[in-house]
């Protein structure tokens, strides 16, 4: 993976720095945010990491993240380079009208936008965190402790610790490296898989609940939801359900998971996962939405009636244009 040499000439030339990810944030946001936020420290630079949702608990346990500010200083800004991480959209970050030096946008996921005035875009990278691990290193930072758990965290969420298709050489590679500068890679899939809150637990019944298998085609599909009601009925929030998409998945029939959390009355964020060649992007392009060849997502609005009915008919449609 080739780094572009102009973010390491603007990160060794400039003094100030904010690194922003994506609202709902999950480890890769979070953790390549910190690993390069601490890198840069290293560097002597003044940075601050802002998600405008804060830190889950569940990632409570990823060294500095006490360093995330979930409010923006926009004077500060004005001097500052802004990173956006994990994404490439301003509206994703929480951040509208904002005036700064320059924006920096690294993200693997595909777009087709032109936001931010230097872009590195790597589809191909299975994690955020796997650039800013190269990143990290053509700055010639040695990578501590704090930074690899972070760095390792970031890897392992997006491949599904080492199981997706995503998985390469080159990440297997790094892993064994930051195993090498400290990591526990038996803490860190404790905390991120065995760690749930009692609330949590009670959300995942739930959803199980509401699993539909649909055949369309020669394509299989489990369709789950969670709505507002079952927020309030166990006590769980939005960012519980991380991970959940991956259960349905695991039914060795099904090609396609698909979860439609509500997130104001009647609005839905979908959530879609797949095996194989079924390129879930294109069914979320369908609806304004994107993502990578199997893991994708989009926003909707309506009855979940019309809305699963709606993904059935794109999936359809996609099974009918191969």
């Amino acid at each position: 993976m080739k780094v572009p040499e102009e973010i390491v000439e603007l990160i060794r030339r400039e003094q100030y720095f904010t690194i922003a990810s994506h609202i709902n944030p999950e480890g890769d946001a979070l953790g390549a945010s910190l690993a390069l936020a601490l890198a840069l420290r290293l560097l002597h630079k003044d940075v601050r990491v802002f998600n405008s949702d804060g830190v889950p608990y569940m990632y409570n346990f990823l060294p500095s993240s006490d360093l995330v500010e979930t409010g923006m200083d926009r004077e500060r800004l004005k001097n500052s380079v802004l990173i956006v991480l994990d994404c490439n959209d301003l509206e994703r970050v929480g951040l509208k009208d904002v005036e700064c030096k320059k924006i920096v946008v690294i993200d693997h996921h595909q777009t087709v936008t032109d936001f931010g005035h230097i872009r590195w875009i790597e589809p191909e990278s299975p994690a955020a965190g796997l650039m800013i691990y190269n990143l990290i290193r053509e700055l010639e930072v040695e990578i501590n402790r704090e930074m690899a758990v972070n760095l390792y965290t970031a890897i392992a969420v997006d491949t599904g610790t080492f199981r997706y298709e995503n998985t390469t050489p080159e990440v297997l590679r790094a892993a064994a490296e930051l195993v090498d500068a400290g990591v526990n890679p038996g803490e860190v899939s404790q905390r991120l898989y065995e760690s749930w809150s009692v609330n949590k637990f009670r959300l995942f019944v739930s959803m199980l609940k509401t699993v539909e298998i649909v055949h369309t085609g020669n394509i299989n599909s489990a369709i789950a939801t969670i709505t507002l009601d079952m927020f309030k009925e166990t006590g769980a929030d939005a960012s519980d359900t991380e991970n959940f998409i991956n259960f349905p998945r695991m039914i060795e029939s099904v090609d396609i998971s698909a979860m439609f959390r509500e997130v104001e009355s009647g609005c839905w964020k979908a959530s879609l996962r797949s095996k194989g060649n079924c390129d879930v992007s294109l069914i979320a392009s369908h609806f304004g939405g994107g993502g990578h060849k199997n893991a994708a997502g989009y926003k909707v609005c309506g009855d979940i009636g019309d809305v699963k009915k709606g993904l059935i008919e794109a999936i359809h449609d996609s099974v009918a244009a191969r």
